[in-house]
């Protein structure tokens, strides 16, 4: 397949950062989301994982995503997914807010397996929506719950979620990467339109209402005000 017919949108979420946003402090990753594009249609095909991080998480981390140091003491080592996870973004174009933070993150945990394993790259391509929305919207606030509402997407959300925000972020992209901002609500799966710049939305026969007598009356005689020295371009056609 085409890498750029399969995007794979990412999110994750962490045990925390520190204030350069690094993983110097040993911090790891917690939850992984990611929703598969095809050929511009969100799938049904989601990666999604808790982790078990062998450390405790920060408290302002917990305030952020809700998830508990007592949630994750049954979920899986990254040892134990990362096959996986690598075989479901192979050969894809990564979608990720910030790709920064979150690559940073992931080359992280490979690093500590100590396998020699390539990094996120070398699988894959990156796209920032962050750099792509700072391009679009320069001076402008560009976070996710930002362009959530620039772009109409419901954003119903009070604690982080990777998989949530892969969802959100989903939307978005194709918002961002069509022509038409928002004449219609994204739905997921099969009720997404394959393209935004279709030559027929829905597959609907067009709808022409011409004006009432009444509406034309009151045109006419607006454009009557709009006489410039005793002419209107837009009279010569109309009914006097």
């Amino acid at each position: 397949m085409n890498i750029y017919n399969r995007k794979v949108v990412l999110d994750t979420e962490t045990t925390g950062i520190n204030s350069t946003g690094s993983v110097y402090l040993n911090h790891r990753i917690i939850e992984i989301g990611a929703v598969e594009i095809i050929n511009r249609r969100i799938t049904k095909n989601f990666f999604h994982v808790y982790l078990k991080p062998n450390r405790l998480i920060d408290k302002e981390a917990y305030k952020i995503h809700g998830i508990s140091d007592k949630f994750l003491l049954d979920k899986p080592n990254f040892s134990e997914v990362y096959k996986k996870f690598i075989k479901y973004i192979k050969n894809s174009q990564l979608i990720i807010h910030n790709s920064k933070f979150d690559l940073s993150f992931l080359n992280y945990e490979l690093s500590l397996l100590k396998k020699n394993i390539p990094e996120i790259l070398n699988y894959c391509t990156v796209l920032d929506t962050l750099k792509l929305s700072r391009k679009i919207f320069p001076g402008k606030k560009n976070s996710l719950e930002a362009l959530c509402k620039r772009y109409k997407v419901n954003y119903h959300r009070k604690l982080h979620s990777a998989i949530l925000d892969a969802k959100l972020l989903a939307k978005v992209y194709l918002l961002m990467t069509s022509h038409q901002q928002s004449f219609f609500s994204i739905h997921s799966s099969s009720k997404l339109m394959s393209d935004v710049n279709s030559n027929c939305f829905l597959n609907k026969k067009n709808i022409i209402k011409y004006a009432s007598a009444k509406e034309n009356t009151r045109h006419v005689k607006y454009l009557k005000h709009m006489k410039n020295n005793g002419n209107c371009l837009w009279m010569k056609n109309s009914n006097k």
